[in-house]
């Protein structure tokens, strides 16, 4: 199955679901905290999920983390 998510996204979904905060994810990935944020809110729009515990299991059925 092919993902829906870009790269970048799914960049931030594994570091998402791996627990680590906005403010971590943007210092590893040297982009700013508001640019995760938007991220963060395009893949859930995308995958029609709501909660970081949706994305996590989301994150692991497709093997990010």
């Amino acid at each position: 199955m092919e993902s829906k998510l870009t790269r970048r996204e799914q960049a931030i979904l594994s570091r998402v679901a791996r627990g680590l905060s906005s403010k971590a994810i943007s210092s590893e990935l040297n982009i700013s905290v508001r640019t995760v944020e938007t991220h963060r809110q395009n893949i859930k729009s995308k995958l029609q999920l709501s909660t970081t515990a949706e994305l996590t299991k989301y994150a692991y059925d497709q093997l990010l983390i």
